[in-house]
């Protein structure tokens, strides 16, 4: 069984990256993790924090689900969904390229890849 919080792999273009997920307190916000393998670090915190509209753990969602009123529920758990937040970072320019860890917001990302195909 693997223990919760330890990082997991995912390999994109022969790039090997390590990710995790944590819900956080108290200002109750769910954070996706990811550093390259060989920059461990180097780290990009995409950071889901509660709000009017957006929900990010409670009832009936699980930890790693984050939504958005009337939206699609993302699971953070699952490689595809983290391989698409992965791409959205990379096409903004919010990969770290240097040492510490560089934390945004994931809403704007969550949106772009919720949106309703050509609009």
């Amino acid at each position: 069984m693997r223990r919760e919080g330890a990082p997991r792999r995912l390999t994109v273009d022969g790039t090997v990256w390590l990710w995790n997920v944590r819900h956080r307190h108290p200002d109750c916000r769910t954070v996706l993790s990811l550093r390259r393998a060989e920059h461990r670090h180097a780290q990009l915190r995409l950071v889901f924090r509660d709000g009017p509209g957006r929900i990010v753990a409670g009832y009936p969602f699980g930890l790693g689900d984050v939504a958005s009123t009337g939206g699609d529920v993302l699971n953070l758990n699952e490689p595809g969904v983290v391989r698409r937040f992965l791409g959205e970072a990379a096409a903004r320019g919010l990969l770290p390229t240097a040492h510490g860890v560089r934390e945004e917001d994931a809403w704007p990302l969550y949106d772009a890849l919720t949106a309703p195909a050509g609009g």
